[in-house]
């Protein structure tokens, strides 16, 4: 039985719900509150079963092409000396950097094309508000327009204003205890293509990364309890960081130029979305609008592409939107919980506070790049959470 579908959100999880629905012969739209499609964004990987989800779209070489040829991982003093070293070529299996390693915008991008072939795209709109009376779905859209749907997917942000309307109160959020401002900057002759990471007294730490544009990818991170600085208008946070990380040493005057004149200036809390449940009605949450797990997990965009596969075929498989609902959940939300499951305490060791703490943290780091032990470190950053069994589900060539 073929649904008519409206998925809000034209990023990871919506783009591949939207394909999924779609090549399964269902009626979609997306609908995406920017006024066209958002490119940017930072790092991100795709691992495990993620990846077999690309590869049942017949996506996963043309990620890897996309790639943005980072070749590992390295920790670097206040010279630039390199004090620990994971590189790609060295380790079995993904480390600190994977296989995949592909910005977010190029991703979504991969993930867009064809699915606008299986549905239609509504840039510049954004949901008002749902009446739902559990058969159908009656959407007001913010320009005054209103239509039915047979099931609403909200595959929005970890900040989701959808989400917050139609399950208010229910997030129970996790604050991380760290502010991170991400950006692009341009590339320095002596950047190189590994990921570089370095601490600063005070629980600061400044991370640089290759894409495959031409320019470097950068982060600043502070390790603190959250004041709010999510809510602070753009200005406000960028000069909070040029007041926080002027005295950082390294890079540090370099990066905070850039920041003065990036375009995709892009500053979060970092915060997990825990709800107890992820539907009600013909409504359902998916990607970070259900279970952000934060960059600290390693696993968002893992989980992004998973739960709209899983969503997307259960839907598929049975006629009642509401068990099809239920299944969904029950077969993610153990790799979820999984992938939630960072111990607070990470961020305070990758984060040190004194002079002394990096210096134990680097002797740390060190000692487990050393060729003996690195493949064993290795997994530390790239555990496998639990996964749904996707054996009843369709590939790219049955449907």
């Amino acid at each position: 039985m073929s649904l008519r579908i409206l998925v809000s959100g034209a990023s990871v999880a919506g783009n591949t719900a939207a394909w999924w629905l779609g090549r399964l012969g269902h009626d979609v739209t997306v609908i995406e509150r920017a006024a066209e499609f958002r490119d940017g964004g930072q790092n991100i990987d795709v691992r495990g079963i993620g990846r077999e989800v690309l590869r049942r779209m017949g996506l996963e070489e043309a990620a890897l092409e996309r790639g943005t040829g980072e070749e590992g991982t390295t920790w670097i003093d206040e010279d630039g000396e390199v004090v620990a070293r994971f590189a790609t070529d060295e380790i079995d299996g993904d480390g600190p950097t994977a296989e995949m390693e592909i910005l977010r915008g190029d991703l979504a991008r991969l993930l867009y094309e064809p699915a606008r072939e299986y549905a239609t795209y509504r840039f510049g709109e954004a949901i008002e508000r749902i009446a739902d009376d559990g058969e159908r779905a009656r959407v007001t859209f913010v320009g005054g327009a209103t239509e039915s749907f047979d099931l609403v997917v909200v595959a929005e942000g970890v900040g989701s204003r959808t989400r917050e309307r139609l399950f208010p109160g229910e997030n129970d959020p996790r604050w991380m205890d760290l502010t991170i401002a991400y950006f692009t900057i341009p590339r320095a002759p002596d950047d190189n293509r590994m990921w570089r990471w370095y601490n600063a007294t005070g629980g600061r730490s400044i991370s640089l990364r290759p894409d495959r544009h031409g320019t470097t990818r950068a982060s600043l991170t502070i390790q603190q309890p959250p004041g709010g600085e999510h809510e602070w208008d753009v200005e406000r946070q960028k000069a909070y960081m040029r007041e926080r990380f002027t005295d950082a040493g390294w890079q540090a005057d370099r990066v905070l130029a850039g920041m003065h004149d990036t375009q995709d200036f892009y500053f979060d809390v970092l915060r997990q979305v825990r709800l107890k449940r992820w539907s009600s009605g013909r409504v359902v949450l998916t990607g970070d609008a259900a279970w952000c797990a934060t960059p600290l997990a390693g696993i968002g965009a893992t989980l992004a592409v998973t739960g709209a596969y899983v969503l997307a075929s259960e839907v598929h498989r049975g006629s009642d939107v509401t068990a099809a609902l239920a299944a969904y959940e029950a077969a993610m939300r153990p790799m979820v919980e999984d992938g939630q499951g960072v111990p607070k305490i990470a961020p305070r060791m990758m984060h040190p506070r004194s002079r002394l703490g990096i210096h134990l943290l680097h002797g740390a780091l060190g000692l487990a790049s050393r060729p003996t032990v690195r493949n064993l470190a290795a997994k530390v950053f790239a555990s496998e959470p639990k996964a749904p069994d996707l054996s009843a589900y369709p590939v790219a060539a049955d449907p």
